[in-house]
């Protein structure tokens, strides 16, 4: 059996951090792009990177952002990982020397399978929700239907997930792995600890359901 793993986004804290570590999530994600409410200055995220625990890897999210700005946040803080949410090129994202994950927005008529070809680097690509004007965080969830297919990297399942229907998202598109931030949260930035358990519990669940 295979297990999903699973990223808590959107840690504005180190409280919230531990609490998400301690449940079981394999990855947390720090938001970078300043107009997100759940967005994190260079000074609060090496406050939770000193909090997480080994084994436990630190995602770094921008949007569209300038090289020098994210030079500046990977000098100060031990991302492991870059995700990018943009309009981002293969060859932007790779230029930081960081493994990292492409967000493709699942638009109508969207092709997913066809767009992940351009990033055949990437470590995953991330699906999720479209929304005008929106880069992420929308708290809604898209036909995942319409992202059934052979991809040519591994899938994370993003956009509205909580722990009533996280499990059949992965029974449908058995993504290696799930994201999640509004779904567990009591406010936006401020993670529930009671809802981050709910979640994880259920991703466990439904991966005991795979054949």
């Amino acid at each position: 059996m295979s297990r999903t793993r699973i990223k808590i986004c959107g840690i504005t804290s180190a409280e919230d951090a531990v609490q998400a570590c301690e449940a079981g999530a394999d990855a947390l994600g720090l938001v970078f792009y300043p107009p997100s409410p759940r967005a994190v200055s260079i000074a609060r995220a090496r406050e939770v990177a000193a909090a997480v625990p080994p084994f436990v890897q630190l995602v770094g999210l921008f949007v569209n952002e300038r090289v020098e700005t994210i030079e500046e946040v990977l000098s100060e803080v031990p991302l492991h990982t870059l995700q990018f949410h943009g309009d981002e090129e293969p060859a932007f994202c790779r230029r930081f020397r960081r493994p990292w994950l492409k967000a493709l927005r699942m638009r109508e008529g969207a092709d997913p399978v066809q767009a992940c070809l351009a990033y055949s680097e990437a470590s995953a690509i991330l699906l999720d929700s479209w929304q005008e004007g929106v880069p992420g965080g929308t708290g809604k969830t898209f036909d995942w239907s319409t992202a059934r297919g052979v991809f040519s990297r591994p899938v994370v399942l993003a956009g509205g997930l909580n722990a009533d229907n996280v499990g059949k998202g992965i029974a449908l598109l058995k993504p290696a792995a799930v994201d999640v931030s509004g779904g567990v949260e009591s406010a936006p930035g401020r993670k529930d600890p009671a809802r981050v358990k709910a979640f994880i519990a259920a991703v466990h669940a439904a991966d005991e359901q795979q054949v």
